[in-house]
């Protein structure tokens, strides 16, 4: 989507030349799949107590090793690809993989800041793509779009807020290992109010694009706001939810939250064809 928005703003148009979208692609799919599975490997013994059974290992349908060479495998395929579409994609790719190491290994047990890694991981893919439309030799961030920008900063927040959701979700299985997350500091009710106030504010920054003349394909597109304001219903409703009512339907709500995020991506997507 980075990628899609830069071209249209900076040179008029919406497909990105096809060998960058390929290495693009495969750059994200192999490093998070690698992440994954390094996560998955380290998180196997939380996850048996939180009964994860959506994860491969805790069902048994992978060894722990096997998780393990994949992440061999695929990492450095990863960072392969991303040289090879610029400098500035290998960098953010780079910092990313190692943040990415550093978490599963030592960070997440300090889910204060494994949190804002987490909604890290949600916001630099569109910085990511943005990036893709830069010269190969341009180490530069200037050059991104600043509606690529604002996409990841709200991703960011709205990341933040899921996370503390999970937190709370999570909050058994992390008290008996020993992890530092937000409930276990500042207890679940006020675990829920930051959350919803997160997605409070991510809904004030959907309407930067459609105010601000910066934005270009954003600004006053009524297909934009439309589109956004779904998305803002949603969050404004899971926001009250998490504020408000004492005993939230997390699962439910955290879903809802998926969703929400999900038609703002789909909203940034279409403005960048349509402008109404």
């Amino acid at each position: 989507m980075g990628s899609i928005i830069s071209q249209k703003t900076l040179f008029n148009e919406t497909i990105p030349p096809l060998v960058k979208v390929i290495l693009t692609f495969f750059t994200a799919l192999f490093l998070e799949a690698s992440t994954f599975a390094l996560n998955d490997y380290y998180d196997l013994q939380i996850d048996k107590i939180n009964k994860r059974t959506d994860r491969p290992l805790v069902r048994g349908d992978i060894q722990p090793k096997t998780a393990l060479y994949l992440f061999y495998v695929f990492f450095p395929l990863g960072l392969l690809c991303s040289f090879f579409v610029n400098m500035t994609c290998f960098i953010i790719a780079l910092i990313t993989a190692l943040l990415s190491v550093l978490y599963d290994a030592k960070m997440k047990k300090i889910k204060l800041i494994g949190n804002f890694y987490i909604a890290y991981i949600m916001a630099i893919p569109f910085i990511f793509g943005g990036a893709t439309v830069l010269d190969y030799n341009t180490i530069s961030f200037s050059g991104i779009n600043p509606a690529i920008y604002t996409i990841a900063f709200i991703a960011f927040i709205a990341g933040a807020g899921r996370e503390m959701m999970k937190d709370v979700m999570d909050f058994e299985g992390d008290k008996k290992k020993g992890v530092k997350s937000f409930p276990k500091y500042i207890g679940v009710r006020k675990s829920n109010i930051i959350s919803g106030l997160f997605y409070i504010l991510a809904v004030i920054l959907s309407f930067i694009p459609y105010l601000l003349e910066s934005f270009s394909i954003y600004y006053h597109n009524i297909a934009y706001l439309l589109i956004v304001l779904i998305t803002d219903i949603i969050l404004v409703y899971v926001s009250l939810q998490l504020i408000f009512n004492k005993s939230p339907n997390m699962k439910l709500f955290r879903k809802l939250s998926l969703v929400a995020i999900f038609i703002g991506l789909i909203a940034f997507l279409i403005s960048a064809f349509v402008n109404i």
